[in-house]
């Protein structure tokens, strides 16, 4: 078991000791000051919430790509639960020597932690109103699925039962409960989830039910005692109670699954380095699992396959963020149009939670203007009050990406020069896509894509047929500039040569000027000619 600090979370101060500075790894790291204010130490913690961040969408090396994007969305004011992020240089310490952490993370995260319990007006830990926080990983390029995360950490035998006085719900409390025990023995015990799915589902066949949702109350209190028996008996020790062993445990084993076989593969597959590492993203739980008000759900701000204007994805009511992808239930459309157009019978979430819905649509159109692009978003509704998980470029088909990039750049989001340049021109799938005939594939994609290269070869070739017709007319000819040299050269007529070199040198530079201009306008969408621009 991790060691806890020997410091009251009320009383954190910044210590003053200090440490021999390790090597710079060439990336600029935070210093922070100590309560002394005598030296600075390295700054490996980064806070973000109520309206403020130390990081940013520029920070992305350093906080991985949803640490970087949870502080720009707060920073933007977009309500997001507070939260702070372990960078990924804490990681690339981790593996670099021998599993262990940087000496003065330890107080960093106490810090921390007392920071977003000020917000949140809860203390990790405390047995009356405790934190609970989610713990993921954020690497700087997006790696969806291949690493791990555990929600509802800090719930043990004790924060369970206040959680359940003071939300009124006891159900959901242990509801909660379970699914931390759950998540955090799968990940960071080694106790497969397919354990307790097989206790789970044998309870719902004796009882008749189909769904968790059937289960109450009490069936979750005997599910949890049955689940802590179960561990006993695959993992050999009782369930962690202390919530501070918890948070290191998966801590520790979010940046273990940096080297895990997924995403070893993963990163092979993308040509992600081994060495960028993942950062490791803390964050209060809002929970979309206590009851008709609260959801969680995935959307896109436009049609990822065929980019309309609209958003497009899924949300489950009274669940928890893994339920969305577990195929447990089935989700329900977030637009109106979108549940006529699928033919469901069940409510969409602009009609179920009008509020929420229109908070997303706004939070949606901020995001877009922001990051001048699509994005894909991740958001719980508690109690009514929707909250921001994630924010990234979002994915999209090649005839998405084309009607995306003309939307964005006569919306002004974009100039006509990046819409062009977002748009592969190769993307011979587009033009499948919208049954294109052979001769627009010819003269739309096979045409323009086969210009830098022609352009190119014709930059090589003409100065060298130049070249190639004096020397002919030099030796056989009876007229041209080649002839024109030779006889001026033979009969020592100066004069004549002289014109007759300063026509073939503007004849070369006159040529090299039209290729150049055509190459601008031709190929006004091509890096060559943007970065000489």
């Amino acid at each position: 078991m991790r060691e806890k600090p020997a410091v009251a979370m009320a009383e954190v101060e910044m210590p003053s000791k200090t440490r021999k500075q390790r090597p710079r790894t060439g990336r600029a790291r935070g210093r922070v000051r100590t309560a002394t204010g005598k030296s600075p130490m390295a700054k490996w913690v980064y806070v973000f919430g109520d309206g403020k961040a130390e990081g940013s969408a520029e920070l992305r090396d350093l906080l991985g790509g949803k640490g970087a994007n949870l502080a720009e969305m707060a920073n933007l004011g977009l309500p997001v639960p507070p939260g702070f992020t372990i960078s990924t240089e804490v990681c690339a310490h981790f593996y670099a020597n021998a599993k262990s952490y940087p000496p003065e993370l330890d107080e960093q995260v106490v810090a921390a932690l007392a920071h977003v319990g000020s917000l949140t007006g809860k203390s990790f830990g405390d047995p009356q109103n405790p934190l609970l926080v989610s713990v993921r990983s954020g690497a700087r390029a997006s790696m969806p699925g291949m690493m791990d995360t555990v929600l509802n950490l800090g719930l043990n035998d004790v924060t369970v039962e206040a959680m359940a006085k003071k939300s009124g719900d006891r159900r959901f409390a242990y509801d909660s409960y379970r699914r931390f025990i759950t998540m955090y023995c799968d990940v960071v015990l080694g106790v497969g989830h397919h354990h307790f799915e097989d206790i789970l589902e044998t309870h719902k066949d004796r009882r008749g039910h189909v769904l968790d949702t059937d289960l109450d109350a009490e069936d979750w209190v005997e599910m949890v005692e049955r689940f802590k028996k179960c561990v006993i008996e695959e993992h050999g020790t009782a369930f962690p109670q202390d919530p501070h062993e918890q948070l290191w445990g998966a801590i520790g084993a979010v940046f273990g699954s940096w080297m895990n076989a997924r995403a070893i593969t993963y990163r092979r597959l993308h040509a992600i380095p081994e060495s960028w590492g993942t950062a490791v993203n803390v964050q209060s739980m809002v929970f979309g699992n206590m009851g008709d008000s609260s959801a969680t759900g995935v959307a896109f701000t436009r049609n990822p396959s065929t980019g309309a204007r609209q958003l497009y994805g899924e949300f489950l009511v009274n669940a928890q963020g893994e339920d969305v992808v577990a195929g447990i239930r089935t989700p329900q459309e977030i637009s109106e149009a979108a549940r006529v157009q699928a033919g469901s019978d069940k409510p969409s979430m602009e009609t179920a939670m009008p509020q929420a819905f229109a908070e997303l649509e706004r939070i949606y159109n901020v995001l877009e203007r922001h990051y001048r692009d699509m994005q894909d978003l991740e958001f719980t509704v508690e109690q009514g009050r929707l909250w921001m998980l994630q924010t990234r470029a979002g994915k999209r088909t090649a005839a998405a990406a084309l009607k995306i990039a003309v939307d964005l750049a006569s919306e002004g989001v974009i100039s006509q020069d990046e819409a062009v340049l977002r748009v592969d021109p190769a993307a011979l799938e587009f033009f499948r896509s919208i049954s294109a005939s052979p001769r627009q594939v010819f003269w739309k994609l096979r045409v323009p894509s086969s210009l830098p290269y022609i352009l190119s070869g014709m930059r090589v070739a003409y100065p060298l047929a130049l070249i190639g017709a004096v020397v002919a007319e030099w030796f056989t000819g009876t007229h041209g500039l080649g002839y024109v040299v030779y006889s001026s050269w033979l009969n020592l007529r100066t004069p004549d040569l002289f014109v007759a070199i300063s026509m073939l040198a503007f004849t070369g530079i006159a040529i090299n000027i039209v290729l150049s201009l055509a190459e601008r306008r031709l190929l006004f969408w091509h890096d060559s000619v943007r970065s000489t621009s």
